[in-house]
């Protein structure tokens, strides 16, 4: 995908963004708690987790993983493939008092009720593995919260490479690439190797990623750019859903009510 590549594309970028605006992590802003899980999942989140076994996969710097055992969760552990995060996390839990029951790992074996998975989707280099994986750590009844976005034909579904709306789309991955390195020095030579990833998520892929795992959707919702409902009808949900989160279940397992079901 893409239309403007080779030397052309890379020279239109250093015109439009010659110094990209990179977001430095702050440990200052790691410190405060209030990531909108309760907003992002369900208003009653923070009641289904409590004295619950939850896995946060994909925590990055803890802030999730930490509000959940701050919030009444008996036991949660955070996954995450990056050290430098993990070790940020671990600080976090021990300056909110949590770190006995709130740990942070590369990989675990323990069994959750709950598995939840914000921000993360989308970074997966395999999320059908992931998947995978994630159904041999539930105990029985258990499932999945997930939310994520902005997909990939959002206008900004290219984080760092949309420096405008729909720019991921426009230039090609080489270029957009090679404009990467003269301010990134990771060796990257794709979307899917830049540091965190990026897999080109839709939600049409999402689905059908759903459908061949072990899982079922109890539900889905879109969240639209800034309200704009009409963004929720499937023929256009593509292009104008900043976030898409779900409820996923072992298949087999009893669907129940959605609060999201119109």
């Amino acid at each position: 995908m893409g239309i403007i590549g080779g030397r052309l594309g890379y020279l239109m970028l250093r015109k439009i963004a010659p110094v990209p605006v990179i977001l430095t992590f702050n440990q200052e802003i790691s410190n405060k708690l209030d990531t909108n899980l309760g907003r992002v999942f369900c208003e009653n989140f923070f009641s289904l987790i409590q004295g619950k076994t939850v896995i946060d996969f994909g925590c990055g710097d803890g802030r999730h993983t930490v509000e959940m055992a701050v919030n009444g969760a008996a036991k949660v552990i955070g996954i995450d493939i990056q050290n430098k995060l993990l070790s940020i996390a671990r600080e976090l839990a021990k300056k909110k008092l949590v770190a006995d029951h709130c740990f942070f790992v590369t990989e675990t074996d323990e069994l959750a009720d709950i598995i939840v998975s914000k921000d993360a989707f989308e970074h997966f280099s395999d999320p059908v593995s992931v998947l995978d994986f994630m159904h041999t750590l539930l105990k029985p009844n258990g499932f999945i919260l997930a939310s994520f976005g902005p997909t990939w034909l959002h206008p900004y579904g290219g984080h760092l490479f949309s420096v405008f709306p729909w720019a991921h789309l426009i230039f090609t991955e080489n270029a957009l690439i090679r404009w990467r390195s003269d301010f990134k020095s990771d060796g990257a030579t794709k979307f899917s190797e830049v540091e965190g990833g990026l897999n080109k998520l839709t939600i049409r892929k999402f689905e059908k990623i759903i459908r061949d795992s072990p899982f079922n959707i109890e539900w889905l919702d879109t969240i639209p750019i800034k309200g704009f409902y009409p963004f929720k009808y499937k023929a256009i949900r593509e292009f104008g859903s900043s976030i898409v989160r779900c409820k996923l279940i072992p298949k087999k397992a009893k669907i129940s009510y959605s609060p999201y079901t119109k």
